[in-house]
């Protein structure tokens, strides 16, 4: 068979990258796309475009008929499912070979087999491959607790939920059941014991159509976020410490961790007759056991660790088993090290709040190549958006999968810190500032990454700035004078002279600005014949303020004084550093950059409009999406923390909860309404204020 185009029935950074290696094979491309994506990069690039009428992944990217009525019109000979929405779906991989197409997957039967995980437990456990007890929900008691309900269909930690305690699990079944139903079209689910802190490990197997079966090599997954995973690597630092120890005490090298994951791996493609890329997911424990969790059977997000420390391109390999072609006799050996890590918007640091918007600009430095495998130590990127683009509420937000290469895991961890530390993000919050904490943290660069990773070692610490409160206002300050020389480069008159100059002495001119870590910050300078005068920042001196940058000389600490050449000199003279920020504006919103730590601000008014505030006790809505129920009404009294309403946004399920204990005095949206960003979801008067009310009443 011959494949001479291709369409890919996804979206962003995973349409983009099965595109990237067509082009390098000569094969054409079609994009699917929504009304929401129709400016989206991938769009621009395939050499074809079908739209999806709608926004949502009901309305558009889980409608099978459409994606196949698309690829026939649009002349294509082959689908390829990337990975999430309708990857794993068996009645989508019928449609498409029903309809003539080539499906770029494993056959529909081992879908089915591996589609339910209830099913396929059963299955693996025949197989000889170790795995987990399942526990039936209504059969589960306080003593099998904690508890981990999955989603039976589907993946990307929709539908999961961890219960510990038994009055939760009924309300918490029924969220995951409502979440897998939207995500995957199946509310199907199941629960199995949780491991608080396990290791997770998966293999990539690889098979033709003509009984070869490769386990091409493992992969660490450890460090998650609500059941995602957030890093990725590979080989897996577990594997590699399991088996240091038993070559030391001279076991045999067959019966390794290693050796034992990838043969359990290929039962479990031989058990189904599987064909294609696809991952078998393990639960490992430190010991080196380790339990069957579930396989895919599609390419995972995390594949280019896998590319990078093999050489292979694995979308390649796809495309050629599709079409008939038998793989080598063996798989390369791994060589080298590779980490991954996903750039989300999001808020850690706010439960790790998903962000809308635009990304003002995306800029990664060292970057050396770009959805393809590279041969030497570098730093490789997979991104769904470029300048410009907008994240919006109806799917993941993912911005990019940054990839670091190098010839030892310290090696690769540094590099990928650094280039994400220089990055230049503008215009949504991200989880930058974790990844690079996480990177240079003591613990994973000694391999110690469990699922608890991050309730180990504190999310307030991993999330917190990379810039210290100090430089943070030094940025500021950056921000102030660049912006004056922003203005005075559009005066009209005396655009020459520096913004605030006087030639005698006077008022202070001032700039405020708002941070999200620091809060109100005022900037009071002047510019004079003595040069720059900063208020709490004595000696600072100004070298150049343009509209795009300001480089000042930034006195050390006093300690770090030193006394002049000069043998008569009394004064010490102190040390100074040349730092120079690189300053972008967007509206209000002022972007500083520098080897210091990246800070984002917002420009305050000078003149406050009193229409801009809100009531104290106010529920902001954090991002835009559709409240699915309510869990008060107006009028009611309310706990701390407990439920108002769920808002459903970017596939989950998000709590808006009740931050002090009061009186419900507003409620101002209904189920099924559709809400804004900064919309006023409610109101909630402290009991203080409720009681002062009744008084005064």
């Amino acid at each position: 068979m011959e494949i001479t185009n291709v369409l890919v029935a996804n979206r962003g950074e995973i349409a983009r990258r099965v595109f990237a290696t067509c082009r390098r094979m000569g094969i054409a491309t079609t994009a699917v796309y929504s009304d929401a994506d129709a400016n989206a990069p991938h769009v621009a690039e395939a050499d074809a475009a079908i739209r999806l009428p709608g926004n949502t992944p009901g309305e558009t990217y889980l409608r099978a008929e459409l994606i196949v009525e698309a690829a026939l019109a649009a002349g294509a000979d082959a689908i390829h499912p990337g990975y999430g929405f309708l990857s794993e779906n068996a009645e989508f991989a019928r449609a498409v070979q029903d309809a003539g197409l080539i499906w770029i997957g494993p056959p529909v039967a081992a879908i089915e087999q591996m589609g339910s995980k209830v099913e396929s437990k059963k299955m693996m456990d025949a197989a000889g491959v170790p795995v987990l007890k399942q526990l039936d929900p209504a059969e589960v008691t306080a003593d099998m607790l904690p508890v981990l309900i999955k989603a039976s269909a589907g993946g990307g930690g929709r539908g999961m939920r961890v219960v510990r305690e038994l009055a939760e699990l009924n309300d918490q079944i029924a969220a995951a059941q409502r979440e897998a139903a939207s995500a995957f079209g199946d509310p199907t689910v199941f629960c199995e014991r949780y491991l608080e802190t396990g290791r997770h490990i998966e293999v990539q197997v690889m098979a033709d159509t003509h009984g070869a079966v490769w386990a091409v090599g493992e992969r660490e997954c450890s460090i998650q976020r609500r059941h995602q995973k957030v890093v990725e690597e590979a080989p897996s630092p577990l594997v590699e410490k399991i088996d240091a120890l038993r070559a030391a005490a001279g076991e045999p090298e067959g019966r390794g961790m290693r050796a034992r994951l990838f043969e359990a791996a290929r039962l479990a493609a031989d058990a189904i007759g599987y064909e294609g890329a696809g991952t078998v997911e393990f639960l490992a424990d430190e010991k080196g056991e380790f339990f069957f969790l579930e396989m895919n059977t599609r390419l995972q997000v995390e594949h280019p660790v896998t590319e990078q420390v093999t050489g292979l391109d694995l979308v390649r390999l796809q495309l050629q088993v599709a079409a008939g072609r038998p793989l080598p006799a063996q798989p390369p050996a791994m060589r080298g090290h590779s980490i991954e890590v996903r750039l989300y918007a999001e808020d850690p640091a706010q439960d790790w709040q998903p962000q809308s918007g635009t990304v003002h600009r995306i800029d990664i430095p060292g970057v050396t190549g770009e959805f393809t495998v590279l041969s030497e130590p570098g730093v490789r990127l997979d991104s769904g958006v470029v300048d410009g683009s907008v994240v919006g509420v109806h799917y993941d937000p993912m911005l990019s999968k940054v990839i670091s290469y190098a010839e030892t895991r310290e090696e690769a961890a540094h590099l990928l810190a650094s280039a994400l530390r220089r990055a230049r993000i503008h215009g949504l919050v991200t989880n930058r500032d974790l990844l690079v904490r996480v990177l240079r943290h003591p613990a994973f660069l000694a391999g110690d990454t469990d699922t608890a990773f991050f309730a180990t070692h504190g999310l307030d610490t991993l999330s917190a700035p990379l810039v210290s409160e100090r430089d943070e206002r030094l940025s500021i300050v950056a921000a102030a004078l660049s912006d004056a020389a922003a203005n005075r480069a559009k005066a009209r008159v005396g655009a020459g002279l520096p913004g605030g100059w006087r030639n005698l002495p006077s008022q202070p001119q001032s700039k405020s600005y708002e941070s999200r870590n620091i809060g109100v910050c005022e900037v009071r300078y002047r510019i004079g014949r003595a040069g720059l005068a900063i208020e709490g920042f004595d000696g600072l001196e100004l070298v150049e303020a343009t509209p795009d940058s300001v480089t000042l000389l930034v006195p050390v600490d006093a300690d770090a004084a030193v006394r002049t050449a000069s043998p008569d000199a009394t004064a010490p003279e102190r040390r100074k550093v040349r730092r120079r920020f690189t300053v972008a504006r967007y509206g209000d919103r002022v972007a500083v950059d520098s080897p210091l730590g990246p800070v984002s601000v917002k420009r305050l008014p000078r003149f406050e409009d009193p229409a801009d505030h809100v009531a104290e006790g106010s529920l902001l809505a954090p991002m835009p999406g559709a409240v699915i129920r309510l869990g008060a009404r107006a009028g009611d009294r309310v706990e701390k923390g407990q439920p108002i309403l769920w808002l459903e946004a970017m596939k989950m399920e998000h709590t808006i909860a009740a931050p002090a204990a009061g009186l419900l005095a507003e409620l101002n949206v209904t189920a099924g309404q559709q809400v804004e960003v900064g919309a006023v979801l409610a109101v909630v008067s402290t009991e203080d204020e409720s009681n002062a009310s009744e008084v005064e009443a």
